[in-house]
């Protein structure tokens, strides 16, 4: 019952909200940079309509490197950057900087592969027709590929949820920071376990939402 509560249920609320500020806003940095990037990879990639092999090795390679550092890692190494950037190096803004740098290469491979699977033929008849370059990415790659990179999208938030409560470990805020501070430092079970059903059903419910976005898609 919520006067059985160890804490005020204010301070789960503003958990949750700081959670949904963090992972909201760094997802939104991800998908608004990594579609850029992973059109860039298309493109770029032999056989593409701007193939540059060096362009491709140099963005790739820099994906790949903030792909395959672990974010507690990578949490810590971005400090001086995240101070230049936000002005501290605590809070929920802070946590911003580092969560969408580590989500915008993730999500940017998994819509390249999107993309990737989209029809050559689609795209031969486009360029046979006379279609600029721009046209092609824009009327062609991107509505074929939507459904996928939605998809994509959907593993991306779920992953930045798991991640904004990582970073609850280095004073982010959050729900993460509220488990740690309360549940783990102070023995409270009761913390844990309510912080835990939370972060499922907001997990679930962003799976939901995903996958009926994207079968909406493919039934249109």
């Amino acid at each position: 019952m919520l006067w059985n509560l160890s804490i005020p249920a204010e301070r789960y609320w503003q958990a949750f909200l700081d959670t949904f500020m963090m992972v909201g806003v760094s997802g939104l940095v991800a998908f608004l940079a990594g579609i850029p990037l992973a059109v860039l990879l298309i493109v770029t990639a032999p056989n593409g309509f701007w193939e540059s092999p060096r362009i491709n090795r140099v963005v790739g390679g820099v994906v790949n490197g903030f792909r395959a550092t672990p974010f507690i890692v990578l949490l810590v190494a971005l400090i001086p950057f995240t101070r230049l950037l936000a002005g501290t190096t605590i809070g929920v803004w802070a946590a911003i900087v580092p969560l969408a740098i580590s989500a915008t290469p993730f999500f940017a491979r998994i819509a390249e592969v999107s993309l990737r699977e989209v029809d050559g033929g689609l795209i031969e008849a486009a360029q046979a027709m006379g279609c600029k370059k721009w046209d092609i990415v824009r009327h062609v790659y991107l509505p074929e590929a939507l459904p996928g990179i939605i998809g994509g999208f959907t593993i991306t938030l779920v992953a930045l949820i798991s991640s904004s409560a990582m970073a609850g470990a280095v004073g982010a805020g959050g729900l993460g920071d509220l488990a740690i501070r309360y549940g783990y430092q102070r023995f409270d079970t009761q913390v844990m376990v309510i912080v835990i059903a939370v972060l499922i059903a907001l997990v679930t419910v962003v799976q939901f939402a995903g996958d009926r976005y994207v079968h909406w898609l493919r039934a249109r």
